[in-house]
């Protein structure tokens, strides 16, 4: 959860301050406020300093083309001056802890010169080659993480009937720690083919198989990787729902976008996975949750969230990093999922007030149904917590704002189904700017 401030300062004074900490940190490292996810930001807290000390490495690095680390692959060049450079951070990959690396290469790779294979070799050897060389320096095996992940985003000129155009490419590359530790500048092309060989890789999220020093990419059937394609929007079913988070053969692609159909509502799996705290809440007994009835929800509920996520990250902007998962605030269960704002706020022309009201009016509350939608019914989580990360331009540069909106089931509902107002939700909610609580009267700062 957000950092709760509760000492009694003034909440203009707070959120002021708060903002201007945003800014200060934004070339630095993402804070361990900012993450939901109980590991994520345990991982987060451990290696702060760690990887603050990594994102400059990697700054001072000299590539072939301008490179920059950013919390967001695909930005075009325009828009790199003044994004969050803050391109490391702890993402899930299924139950797997991973160091991901995110970065804008602006290199225009010939598409007609260099096939996709040819490409993707091309920034493997120029940008993720050098960053893993420098990873023994500022992180040991031991610490405490599964994977070290990229995604770096370069850019392809086309040409088609006689128009020249460029678009973008992703590359995703997902490493076993102790693969990553091994790689560097100096190894073996051989050895280093055989770590892609069993790692995940794709490009644009389709997997991929890298063939360094060839023309042709290999065949992705033929290797020993975590991740099977069974089809655009195929799915296996055998034996699915017994198979555990963490299993290699259950592993997707938590890093890169992909839409996939949802069908609507949490499928229920595992009733087993109820805790006893949990069965005697439905029984009436005590309300109280802990942090067992959240691990089963997470456990019962994990291939629906990980559907929901990737419907989200297409539908709703869902941010990839934050898939939706289930937390404990005042001893309730909630559903946390992380928006982002796709436009952008004037600090100047705003106040934190009126960035939180249309956030809410504007661009969540529309989404609101179609969201619940996907959602089981389950009285055993009590609403959603919602953050939605808007981006805050002013004289001295971009940051990011974090309005968070704690709703009960009950309301929610109501407000879905047109029962209550807008405002009788948010009197009913909990919002807070930056992990501060305030008071929201939406048509007064409107």
């Amino acid at each position: 959860m957000a950092l709760r401030l509760r000492r009694s300062i003034p909440i203009l004074v707070v959120a002021a301050v708060g903002a201007a900490w945003f800014v200060g940190t934004a070339g630095a490292q993402v804070t361990p406020f900012e993450i939901r996810n109980p590991r994520l930001r345990a991982a987060e807290q451990a290696h702060l300093t760690k990887l603050i000390g990594l994102n400059r490495a990697i700054a001072e690095l000299k590539f072939s083309f301008p490179f920059s680390l950013n919390r967001y692959a695909g930005l075009d060049p325009k828009d790199q001056n003044g994004a969050d450079t803050r391109g490391l951070e702890f993402v899930d990959f299924h139950g797997r802890i991973v160091l991901k690396v995110t970065g804008n290469y602006n290199a225009a790779l010939n598409g007609h010169t260099l096939n996709r294979n040819e490409r993707s070799s091309r920034v493997f050897n120029d940008i993720v080659t050098p960053i893993l060389g420098l990873l023994p320096a500022h992180l040991a095996p031991a610490d405490d993480f599964d994977c070290v992940g990229f995604e770096i985003a370069y850019h392809v000129r086309e040409q088609t009937r006689g128009y020249e155009y460029e678009g973008k490419e992703i590359l995703t590359i997902v490493l076993d720690k102790s693969d990553a530790f091994r790689l560097g500048p100096d190894r073996p092309q051989a050895e280093v083919q055989d770590v892609l060989n069993r790692s995940d890789v794709f490009v644009n999220g389709k997997p991929f198989g890298i063939s360094l020093g060839a023309h042709e990419a290999l065949d992705v059937e033929s290797l020993p990787r975590f991740y099977r394609s069974s089809g655009s929007n195929a799915k296996e079913t055998t034996s699915k729902e017994t198979r555990s988070a963490t299993d290699p053969a259950e592993a997707q692609a938590r890093l890169v976008f992909e839409a996939a159909n949802v069908t609507g509502g949490f499928r229920r799996t595992d009733d087993n996975a109820l805790s006893a705290a949990t069965t005697k809440e439905r029984a009436g007994g005590s309300s109280t949750a802990t942090q067992q009835d959240v691990d089963a929800l997470q456990t019962r509920y994990q291939s629906q969230l990980d559907d929901l996520g990737r419907e989200g990250s297409a539908k709703y902007h869902f941010v990839d990093y934050s898939p939706p998962a289930f937390v404990l605030f005042r001893n309730k269960v909630y559903l946390q999922i992380t928006l982002r704002e796709p436009g952008s706020f004037s600090a100047e022309s705003s106040s934190i007030y009126k960035r939180a009201a249309q956030s809410f009016d504007l661009f969540l509350a529309p989404q609101l149904k179609p969201i619940l939608g996907k959602i089981a019914q389950d009285e055993q989580f009590g609403g959603l917590d919602i953050t939605v990360l808007d981006d805050v331009v002013s004289k001295s540069g971009r940051a990011s704002e974090a309005i968070e909106y704690v709703c009960p089931m009950k309301p929610l509902k109501q407000f879905a189904d047109a029962d209550i107002t807008n405002q009788e939700l948010i009197n009913q909610s909990i919002v807070m700017v930056n992990g501060v609580r305030i008071a929201l009267n939406l048509q007064q700062v409107e």
